[in-house]
């Protein structure tokens, strides 16, 4: 790593990475989490983070993390280990971190804690975006940090002009198909805050979604009743071939039939450890496969889009071995959203306990339906 002119960097949230790379200032980076792995050429950072989450399967998965919280009910480091003795000998200036939810990554108050042990204190710049134009902002936020003001406000006009650019191909005086977007399958997990307004930007209707709003957790009589036309299966922070897996288990429910998008070409199953999960620069490369694939223009598809369209009459089988990383070690994320499971009144994750709060969806399980995540 070359030494670089400028504050030393730390960032505990890959979409940080994403943004502090599209500035570009990826120079100033001197440590990372297990997490960010994006852009190219940062594996030479030393990792900082590392998660205690286990599991290969969604379920599995949300049994891990509901298992630590409940062991670990006030304590903010349940889901993560922090190297603090690296963290010290790396003197960072400005830590990039999130304040969006305590299980996504680790969460501001423990990095707080662990910024007041450090000598002199490093500034921090905690995330919360809820919608595209909050990642817009957070880019200019994140120059601002660094001292890379101009670079930011380029680098954000360019990915406003290619968000604009996409929209000049969406008809405004049609209704578009229903389309959800699940970012989990097991419970079922709506995607909540960008995703619902990039859907609907892109031409489409979202009926389970809330534009802004947190995801939701969901029963399959609630997505069988909105009948999507269009399914967006993009599991938080799990690979392609983890997401083939995961599809493979949905189509085998008895009810996946009975969805209008089960038919060839109604599924999307999108690469949720790169796209819709982080809220960096490449969301705005979803947005443009969103609009090529709702309005059929292939012509528009952003090259190298992780996408694949299977047949849901066809369930494939769950993908053979291979050397892949568990998904419970890509990325923790995915656990904010498998650990409200059982907060969703009959959902799959078993009965729910009053006693314990779910900070994925900010609420008791014993609380109504409304948002989760």
């Amino acid at each position: 790593m070359t030494p670089a002119t400028g504050p030393r960097v730390v960032s505990l949230l890959p979409s940080a990475t994403e943004l502090l790379g599209a500035i570009p200032a990826i120079d100033l980076l001197v440590g990372r989490s297990h997490e960010c792995d994006f852009p190219p050429g940062i594996d030479d950072r030393p990792v900082l983070t590392r998660a205690r989450t286990t599991g290969a399967t969604p379920a599995e998965i949300d049994a891990s993390v509901r298992a630590l919280l409940q062991a670990h009910p006030d304590s903010s480091g349940a889901l993560y280990d922090v190297d603090e003795t690296h963290l010290v000998r790396l003197r960072p200036d400005v830590i990039l971190t999130q304040d969006l939810c305590r299980v996504c990554s680790i969460d501001l108050p423990a990095v707080q804690a662990m910024a007041r042990r450090l000598d002199p204190p490093p500034g921090i710049l905690p995330l919360d975006p809820r919608r595209l134009e909050d990642v817009f902002d957070d880019l200019l936020r994140v120059g601002q940090a660094v001292g890379r003001e101009r670079d930011a406000e380029r680098a954000m006009v360019a990915l406003r002009a290619r968000y604009w650019e996409a929209i000049d191909f969406v008809n405004p005086y049609i209704d578009g198909p229903r389309v959800v977007m699940l970012e989990w399958t097991d419970p079922l997990f709506v995607g909540g805050h960008w995703t619902p307004g990039m859907i609907a930007a892109a031409g489409a209707r979202d009926p389970l979604g809330v534009p802004g709003g947190p995801s939701r957790c969901i029963t399959p009589e609630e997505l069988i009743a909105a009948r999507p036309d269009r399914l967006i299966i993009a599991p938080c922070g799990v690979d392609l071939d983890g997401t083939h897996d995961a599809f493979a288990a949905l189509a085998r429910r008895p009810w996946f039939g009975e969805l209008p998008a089960a038919r060839p070409g109604g599924v999307a199953l999108v690469d949720g450890r790169q796209h819709f999960s982080r809220p960096g620069p490449r969301l705005v490369d979803a947005f443009e496969w969103l609009v090529a694939w709702i309005n059929d223009r292939p012509d528009r598809l952003p090259a190298g889009f992780p996408v694949a369209y299977p047949a849901p009459d066809h369930a494939p089988d769950p993908a053979p071995d291979r050397d892949r990383t568990p998904a419970a070690s890509i990325h923790p994320r995915t656990r904010s959203r498998a650990e409200g499971p059982a907060a969703c009144a009959g959902g799959s994750g078993g009965a729910a306990d009053p006693g314990v709060r779910h900070p994925a969806c900010s609420r008791t399980p014993a609380d109504p339906p409304p948002p989760c995540g």
